[in-house]
């Protein structure tokens, strides 16, 4: 590592940003070193998982995506399974970028596609009226039940759920060092326990943690660790805007 102050090094659990990020204005503007490290990947179950779990996608009108990882588990786990995709069915996606993703294998028609602006409560918000009575399939990891479902219970909407994608969590116990940075950032509840598997013997010390997502947040809690950082808030809606003003003080 470069000579700088270790607490202005910070330790993002993502993969590295492409060019143009906005963490380079940060680095350039507050003199912090950040290092992308992933704490965990995300892979398509196999067929006798998704079988085990005995959901038939055809009682189904309408499917719910939350990550690009899940729509290729989901068509190939339809092609290896032979089942025909009805060009009835519906799309909801938790983000633009998300919904763009299903060109890869559908033609992308504005009506049986929908998507929110990133959260779980915009989903709901685009389903509203005119979609509540599909009977939704909403698309899940194994080491976290979505958010969404919680969401569509209380709006009273028909829906199941399956899991698509699987929780891999990376080693990281020989390429990262905890004690060379004064913050780490966390996006997902699957950091934090990829935190414990990694160092399961990890105090916190004074390591500030900075997180994304309420339940980022609690998983963070439930750890009893504390936090510096949350976002989003209204002041700052992304981790690059919450540092901004953090080292702007």
């Amino acid at each position: 590592m470069s000579m700088v102050d270790s607490k202005k090094r910070i330790l993002i659990s993502q993969p590295a940003p492409s060019a143009g990020s906005p963490y380079t204005e940060l680095v350039n503007k507050y003199g912090l070193e950040i290092d992308f490290v992933p704490f965990f990947k995300v892979e398509p179950v196999s067929l006798n998982d998704f079988r085990s779990q005995r959901v038939n996608v055809l009682d189904y009108t309408a499917i719910v995506f939350s990550s690009r990882t899940a729509i290729d588990s989901f068509f190939s786990l339809a092609k290896r399974m032979r089942v025909a995709i009805p060009e009835t069915m519906k799309y909801f996606c938790q983000s633009e970028a998300i919904a763009l993703y299903l060109q890869k294998y559908i033609v992308y028609r504005k009506r049986k596609i929908f998507f929110g602006t990133g959260t779980s409560a915009s989903l709901v918000e685009c389903i509203g009226a005119k979609h509540k009575n599909e009977k939704f399939l909403i698309s899940c990891t194994d080491s976290l039940r979505s958010d969404v479902e919680a969401m569509f219970a209380n709006a009273h909407y028909d829906y199941g759920s399956a899991i698509f994608v699987r929780t891999v969590f990376c080693d990281i116990k020989q390429s990262v060092d905890l004690s060379q940075y004064g913050m780490v950032v966390f996006y997902s509840p699957s950091d934090v326990k990829s935190l414990q598997q990694n160092f399961p013997d990890f105090t916190q010390g004074g390591l500030l943690i900075a997180t994304y997502g309420k339940g980022t947040a609690k998983a963070v809690r439930d750890a009893s660790l504390s936090i510096e950082i949350e976002a989003p808030t209204p002041e700052s809606p992304s981790i690059a805007a919450a540092l901004s003003n953090y080292f702007g003080k």
